[in-house]
C-alpha cells in the first residue's frame, strides 16, 4: 500500500491570469496521475483544490482553510506575486510550504516558498542584453499596476540606463483594464527601439493587438524594426494572442518544441513542483510535519537543483519568437543559477543576430 500524502492546489480558474492558472493545474495533475500510477513509488497524492476566482483577498482565507482543515503542508499554487504574498504570512503560521510555478519579479527569499520558474537574473536581464545590440537601448516600458509591473520596469529602467541607454515612457494599466490608446499614442510619438509588456490578462492581449495595427499602419512599429518584449508570455496565451503575436519576443526556461511535450513552461514548472516533492518524500515516514527546510537537509534535497538558501531553482535562459504562430527558440543561454537578489554578473552570450538553435 502506498503512503497517502495530501497536496493542496490553490489555483484561479477565473479572472484575469485564468490561462496560467489552468496551465498549471494541467502540470500538476498529471504529474499527481502519472506519479501515483507508477508502482515502484511508495507515496501517492491525494490533492484537495481551492478556487480564489481571481479574488486576491480570498488567497489567504483559502490557503488557511488547506492547512488548516486538511493535513497538507504542501501546496502548489497562486499566479501573481500579489497573491503569493498574500499566503506567505499564512503558510509562516502554519509551517506550510508554497511552491510557485510562475516567473516572478526577485527580491525575495522566503522559507516558505519554492521557487520553480525563472527570476530577473535568469529572464529580464539576460533578454535585455541580447536585446541590445541586436535593436538598441531606447526602451518603452509598460506594466499592469502591481508589483510585478513596478518590479520588472524599475530593474529594466536600471539596466537600459546603465547601458546608456534612455526610457522613453513607463505606463501602467490596473489589472484588467484594455483601455491602451495612450500608451499606443506615446509609443507612436516617441519610436523606440523595443517595448517591453510587463502587462498581464486581456490588458496585455489588448495591448498587443492595438501594437500590431499600429505596425500594420508604420512600418517603424513591425517586429523586425520595434519588438514586444515579455518574460511572462507561454503557449498558454498563445490561443488569446495568435492573430497579432507575430514577432513576439518572449524569454523562459522552456518552450515547446515537440508535439507531445509540455504545453507551456507554466505547465512543466507545476509537474517538476509534484516530481521535486515526491522525491524529497519518497523515503520519509513522518513526511507532512516537515518543511521545506527540512527536506532539503536530506540526501534527495541536496540532489534537489533547489537553493537550500534561497529556494530557487536552476534554470535554462532561452529566448523565442513567435514565428508562423508558434515560439521558436533563438538564443540559448544555458543554465543559470536562481539569483533573486543580483549578487552575480549575468553571462553575456554571443547574440548579435537572431540565430535559430536546434
Amino acid at each position: 500500500m502506498k503512503r497517502i500524502v495530501t497536496l493542496g492546489l490553490l489555483y484561479s480558474r477565473s479572472g484575469s491570469y485564468a490561462r496560467i492558472s489552468e496551465a498549471c493545474l494541467t502540470g500538476a495533475e498529471n504529474a499527481i496521475a502519472r506519479l501515483n500510477a507508477d508502482p515502484t513509488r511508495s507515496i501517492a497524492f491525494e490533492s484537495v483544490s481551492r478556487d480564489p476566482g481571481g479574488n486576491v483577498d480570498l488567497y489567504g482565507p483559502l490557503c488557511e482553510e488547506i492547512l488548516a482543515e486538511t493535513p497538507a503542508r504542501h501546496i502548489i499554487g497562486c499566479v501573481t506575486s500579489w497573491s503569493r504574498k498574500e499566503v506567505i504570512p499564512t503558510l509562516e503560521k502554519y509551517g506550510g510550504t508554497l511552491w510557485y510555478a510562475v516567473p516572478y519579479e526577485g527580491f525575495e527569499a522566503s522559507d516558505h516558498v519554492v521557487y520553480l520558474h525563472s527570476c530577473p537574473n535568469q529572464h529580464l536581464l539576460p533578454l535585455l542584453n541580447w536585446t541590445f545590440p541586436t535593436y538598441g537601448r531606447r526602451g518603452f516600458l509598460t506594466g499592469s499596476n502591481y508589483i510585478w509591473g513596478w518590479e520588472m520596469n524599475r530593474l529594466a529602467r536600471e539596466t537600459i540606463l546603465a547601458a546608456g541607454g534612455d526610457v522613453l515612457g513607463e505606463r501602467y494599466l490596473p489589472i484588467g483594464a484594455v483601455d491602451v490608446d495612450r500608451m499606443i499614442d506615446e509609443i507612436r510619438a516617441t519610436a523606440p527601439d523595443f517595448i517591453l509588456n510587463s502587462l498581464i490578462g486581456p490588458s496585455s492581449y489588448a495591448f498587443l493587438k492595438a501594437y500590431a495595427a499600429l505596425g500594420e499602419s508604420d512600418a517603424r512599429f513591425r517586429p523586425d524594426n520595434c519588438p514586444v518584449l515579455s518574460c511572462n508570455l507561454t503557449e498558454c496565451e498563445l490561443g488569446e494572442i495568435a492573430d497579432f503575436a507575430e514577432g513576439l519576443i518572449a524569454t523562459g526556461p522552456y518552450f515547446r518544441q515537440e508535439p507531445r511535450a509540455f504545453g507551456s513552461s507554466h505547465e512543466a514548472a507545476a509537474d517538476c513542483a509534484v516530481q521535486a516533492l515526491a522525491d524529497l518524500l519518497e523515503d520519509r515516514t513522518s513526511e507532512q510535519s516537515l518543511n521545506i527546510g527540512d527536506l532539503l537537509q536530506s540526501p534527495a534535497g541536496l540532489n534537489s537543483g533547489i537553493d537550500a538558501k534561497t529556494h530557487h531553482t536552476d534554470q535554462p535562459v532561452l529566448i523565442a519568437r513567435v514565428q508562423d504562430g508558434a515560439f521558436r527558440v533563438v538564443f540559448d543561454g544555458g543554465v543559470l543559477p536562481g539569483d533573486p537578489y543580483l549578487t552575480r554578473p549575468v553571462p553575456v552570450g554571443a547574440h548579435h543576430q537572431l540565430r535559430i538553435v536546434s
